[in-house]
């Protein structure tokens, strides 16, 4: 049947009505909070290029996880600003360096309640800031390989819950399982950075991280926006090397991707609501152009809408706030 019979804003007249037909919901579980941990104490270095948002030293970072699990999220993400580079970022893989050290201070203070998430990759440990060990002026796939997995298995032996590789090398998600599985550590998940666009929107994080690189760019090993088949062949790949979740990154001007990938596999699959995304979005609503909550919940039904089971954002307290005051 058609007009006037049928009228599809019959279910539209009030909010809870809205709510009863509603098909996609952004909830707390859905969330993984992005954190930086630095050198230092009482340290809560300001971030400019992303508002309410800081470098943090490991005791800060353990204060603010206090809320963060006051609030139900269930995961964060750990990225390390080292007190020193080098060459191959051996600070990745320092017991002592600031992930390792928040790793082990967020396990002893939460334990099971809070998921410990660490980004594997080299640039943030580099002084030349590409994402592993340059040969001939490029970035040598192999060589970096045995690196990555000793990043990993270091956060591991530091208490780490998960691991997640986003460095886009050729073959890191079955080298590290491999490693992580003869160090005794064959029950920790690897989150792959599957699908990780070299994109625009990462100019935020790289002042956040300072992992901007100092020459060249990533588009030798990040993929190249065009592509979308080549997306899907990067998360077959990942899923016979042993790959446990999916990522697609950034999110929200890949939302094509996610729902490709969700039609092709059954994995559970991730998006990162880059810092770009997240900066466009505070930038805008500080001029009065939009109103941030609605726009900031409307990024994230989307990209959950599109197929992801969980988002990392930097929304994530500001969106569990807001869940926890609509009861």
């Amino acid at each position: 049947m058609g007009f006037p019979e049928s009228r599809m804003r019959r279910m539209r007249r009030t909010e809870a009505m809205r709510r009863m037909v509603r098909e996609t919901k952004v909830t707390v579980d859905d969330l993984i909070l992005p954190l930086f941990a630095t050198f230092g104490k009482g340290v809560r270095n300001p971030i400019s290029s992303m508002p309410g948002h800081f470098q943090l030293s490991v005791d800060e970072l353990v204060k603010d996880c206090r809320e963060v699990v006051d609030l139900g999220i269930p995961a964060v993400i750990l990225f390390g600003i080292p007190e020193k580079k080098d060459e191959l970022g051996t600070a990745a893989f320092d017991r002592n360096a600031p992930v390792q050290r928040a790793v082990a201070a967020l396990k002893k203070e939460y334990g099971d309640d809070l998921v410990v998430i660490t980004d594997v990759c080299m640039c943030e440990y580099t002084d030349h800031g590409h994402c592993g060990v340059i040969e001939n002026g490029e970035v040598d796939n192999d060589a970096t390989l045995e690196l990555l997995a000793r990043e990993a298995v270091s956060h591991c032996k530091a208490g780490a819950d998960m691991v997640a590789p986003s460095d886009m090398m050729d073959g890191r998600v079955g080298f590290i399982r491999e490693e992580l599985d003869e160090a005794g550590f064959e029950n920790v998940p690897i989150m792959a950075y599957s699908a990780k666009y070299c994109s625009a929107y990462y100019g935020p994080f790289r002042d956040a991280a300072e992992s901007a690189p100092k020459f060249g760019d990533r588009r030798s090993y990040q993929m190249d926006p065009p592509n979308a088949n080549e997306a899907l062949m990067e998360m077959a790949l990942d899923v016979e090397e042993g790959a446990d979740i999916l990522m697609v990154k950034p999110a929200g001007p890949y939302l094509d991707i996610l729902a490709m990938a969700r039609e092709e596999f059954d994995l559970p699959l991730a998006a990162y609501q880059v810092s770009g995304e997240f900066s466009m979005i505070e930038a805008t609503a500080e001029k009065g152009w939009i109103d941030r909550e609605r726009v900031m919940m409307e990024s994230l039904i989307g990209i959950k809408r599109a197929g992801a089971d969980m988002i990392l954002t930097y929304f994530s307290k500001d969106v569990a706030r807001l869940l926890k005051q609509a009861g």
